[in-house]
């Protein structure tokens, strides 16, 4: 299969995983508090990921580690926690639509740090996208009072996170295989995983014997071995044989799927939060679209 092909397999699968992945998070919380799941999510994936591909890391050089280090704390560890806190306020399909700034912030950041330049339609993208996600948060803060929807500040920091962590894979570790990366990635996150472990009360009586300790155990395992295990080592080789913007651009399509477990599972979205929520796509669709001769 060629690169062009491959690279639109993995963008169409990896939509269908973390568009899902907002829900799985959504049923996990309620067994589980956030620092309970996120502790949770990292330690099951280092795991799974030790099992498949643990020698993967051998590899890696003394000078690529400090970047693995990096991109395991900005591309999974803080947004794993970010997303937890921001779902016990806002619902799941608006935190799906929010992941739709990633994009954005990745030209942002890619120029910023990284010296990457953009276009002048990527400019304008990236603010058609913010006037989008303005106004899909204020039009919910209103409509759900119920909820704090100053939360959706935590979905948004976790945007900016990826967008650092797109940047770092292909421009730092292209040479590192993206099962590599997984792995290295989680051996690092491990760490600070295991010394959160004890004090995040998981092993209280009314955690393990709460009423929604084993479904929640169970949405959190098919989140970690799917949604993070194999849509990391597919997204880190989506970025390998395409560009960081092309890669997020994931990001099209996750709202579509997040929007549909949302509606399934009672939440509502009126016309205007979707009207905001295509705006944020089409800023996403200036900063992809490319000029013909």
């Amino acid at each position: 299969m060629s690169d062009l092909n491959r690279k639109w397999m993995y963008l169409i699968v990896l939509s269908i995983i973390w568009g899902t992945s907002y829900i799985l998070i959504k049923k996990g919380l309620e067994g589980f508090a956030p620092i309970q799941l996120g502790v949770l999510r990292i330690i099951i994936a280092a795991l799974f990921l030790f099992i498949i591909g643990f020698k993967a890391i051998r590899q890696i050089t003394k000078q690529e580690w400090k970047w693995v280090a990096v991109s395991g704390i900005v591309g999974s560890f803080i947004p794993v926690f970010l997303f937890a806190f921001a779902q016990t306020q806002i619902d799941s399909s608006i935190a799906s639509i929010l992941n739709s700034l990633v994009p954005l912030f990745t030209i942002v950041v890619g120029s910023l740090a990284f010296r990457i330049t953009f276009k002048r339609n990527q400019l304008l993208g990236v603010i058609v996208g913010l006037v989008g996600a303005i106004l899909l948060v204020s039009i919910g803060a209103k409509i759900n009072p119920d909820q704090n929807y100053w939360y959706a500040g935590l979905v948004i920091l976790a945007t900016i996170c990826y967008a650092f962590n797109a940047n770092i894979i292909k421009s730092k570790l292209y040479d590192v295989s993206p099962l590599g990366i997984a792995v290295g990635n989680f051996a690092i996150m491990l760490i600070p995983a295991l010394i959160i472990l004890p004090f995040s009360g998981l092993f209280e009586a009314k955690v393990i014997e709460g009423q929604y300790f084993l479904s929640s155990l169970g949405y959190i395992i098919i989140l970690c071995v799917i949604g993070t295990c194999v849509a990391k080592v597919m997204f880190n080789k989506l970025i390998h044989i395409s560009s960081p913007v092309f890669s997020v651009s994931v990001t099209y399509l996750i709202p579509v799927v997040g929007i549909f477990w949302g509606l399934v599972d009672g939440e509502n979205l009126i016309f205007q939060q979707f009207l905001a929520a295509c705006i944020i796509i089409f800023g996403v669709y200036l900063i992809n679209r490319q000029k013909t001769k």
